[in-house]
């Protein structure tokens, strides 16, 4: 069994954020294997659904926290569907990443995402499978990074976005059929 979380912010204001990229790879995960509506299970502070991915048993899941709380949700994922760290995967976004990039990555420290901090310390582990979206803005930014990540997305920013969420159920496949190495080697 795997569980794949995507990182976000819950509410209609933060919904085309860049900050929400995780959750729009989820909802992408979700219609591109034809997984049932997310629902509302309080016990996780999270939305959920579940199904198969190339035969495996797949739980998808967006923390209804806020970002910098995820840990809490996917700790009572994992604690409730027994899932080893190693065999969960959280996508978000990465300012620190060229937009319209991905990197996959088989662990290590967070980068300074709060989000993934989270996640990490809640776990107590740094062996979190992980898929990085690239938000990186092309221009140096003249605010805060708080402010350009809660930014909607631009045009540009949408079709790039959008090239991503192709590519991404493939490599979500090749993580589940291949291993998270193989993923690294033919997407990164």
């Amino acid at each position: 069994m795997k569980l794949i979380v995507g990182l976000g912010n819950p509410g209609d204001k933060y919904k085309n954020t860049r900050h929400n990229a995780g959750f729009m790879a989820i909802d992408r995960l979700a219609e591109a294997f034809g997984f049932d509506d997310f629902k509302n299970a309080d016990k996780f502070k999270a939305q959920v659904t579940e199904g198969l991915i190339s035969g495996e048993k797949v739980i998808l899941a967006k923390p209804q926290t806020f970002m910098n709380l995820s840990g809490q949700s996917v700790q009572l994922l994992q604690n409730y569907y027994k899932v080893e760290p190693t065999d969960i995967v959280v996508i978000y976004d990465d300012a620190e990443i060229p937009l319209g990039s991905v990197r996959i990555r088989a662990g290590g420290t967070s980068g300074g995402h709060k989000g993934m901090s989270s996640v990490l310390q809640d776990l107590t582990t740094l062996e979190v499978p992980r898929i990085r979206i690239g938000i990186q803005p092309e221009q140096p930014f003249p605010g805060l990074l708080e402010d350009y990540v809660l930014g909607s997305l631009t045009k540009k920013e949408d079709k790039a976005f959008g090239q991503i969420l192709v590519t991404l159920p493939k490599i979500v496949e090749s993580i589940i059929t291949e291993g998270i190495e193989t993923a690294m080697n033919s997407y990164n």
